[in-house]
């Protein structure tokens, strides 16, 4: 592994989650954060989280949820470092397991069928769509290269216990292809639209992200919910995003 790039340390959930990340190239922000609020975990079950990076979601949902046993999969080594810098620094050696790994190896460590919950923030964009990040950490973190979204899906369906939840957080120019990978074999799912701003408010625009969750082997139509808006009007977060982003608190998807 090469030397750490310069890293910035960042306080999330009003200081309850300490964060060293890179200064340049993928930075989490809102989207780990409202992954992890969307968990119905509970003490004592297991969580994966994957593509974790440098493991932002798995710490925020450990802050809300205690007796949690948290594993993610990352495959940049880099970030790797980062979250073992970060599980020292928020004393969660005993509680959070970081592997280094390329899911589209099928790798058995984490064993196959073993979470109640497997969550993910996939990349954003298709291999070979758009510009690539000159950062590489960056343009590994957006750009589909080591593995593509049915890869995604295959891995985390395979790791996820019968009935146990799958849950991701994406834009919505994947939403077609994500519900594609998944069809037949995720049932109870909820689609949950994320808005920037009021969608009819003055700056009106389509919600830019979605949660997506369901339970393997479960058969079920799909629901859709009402959503949330992140910010207000003014710049300011809505009292819901708020209770998220700053407190901590959980987010019902059937809301």
């Amino acid at each position: 592994m090469s030397e750490l790039p310069k890293l910035s340390e960042d306080l999330f959930l009003n200081g309850k989650v300490h964060l060293f990340q890179p200064v340049e190239g993928y930075r989490a922000a809102t989207d780990p954060v409202l992954l992890a609020a969307s968990i119905p975990a509970k003490a004592g079950q297991k969580v994966l989280d994957v593509g974790c990076g440098v493991g932002a979601a798995s710490f925020c949902l450990g802050a809300r949820v205690d007796g949690l046993e948290l594993s993610g999969i990352e495959i940049q080594d880099d970030l790797v470092a980062i979250a073992q810098k970060n599980i020292e620094k928020n004393q969660l050696n005993s509680t959070v397991r970081i592997i280094q790994g390329d899911l589209s190896k099928r790798p058995m460590d984490p064993m196959p069928n073993s979470f109640d919950h497997v969550m993910a923030n996939p990349p954003f964009y298709e291999a070979g769509s758009g510009h690539r990040p000159p950062n590489e950490i960056k343009a590994r973190a957006h750009m589909e290269e080591d593995a593509s979204l049915q890869n995604w899906v295959d891995y985390m369906l395979r790791m996820t216990k019968p009935k146990g939840t799958v849950t991701f957080i994406n834009r919505s120019e994947r939403l077609e292809e994500t519900l594609a990978a998944l069809k037949g074999r995720l049932g109870e799912i909820i689609l949950y639209p994320i808005w920037s701003m009021n969608p009819t408010g003055p700056q009106r625009r389509g919600a830019k992200r979605f949660i997506l969750q369901g339970r393997k082997g479960i058969k079920t139509p799909m629901k859709i919910s009402g959503g949330m808006v992140v910010h207000e009007d003014n710049g300011d977060y809505t009292a819901l995003a708020s209770d998220i982003l700053k407190k901590g608190d959980g987010l019902d998807l059937v809301l």
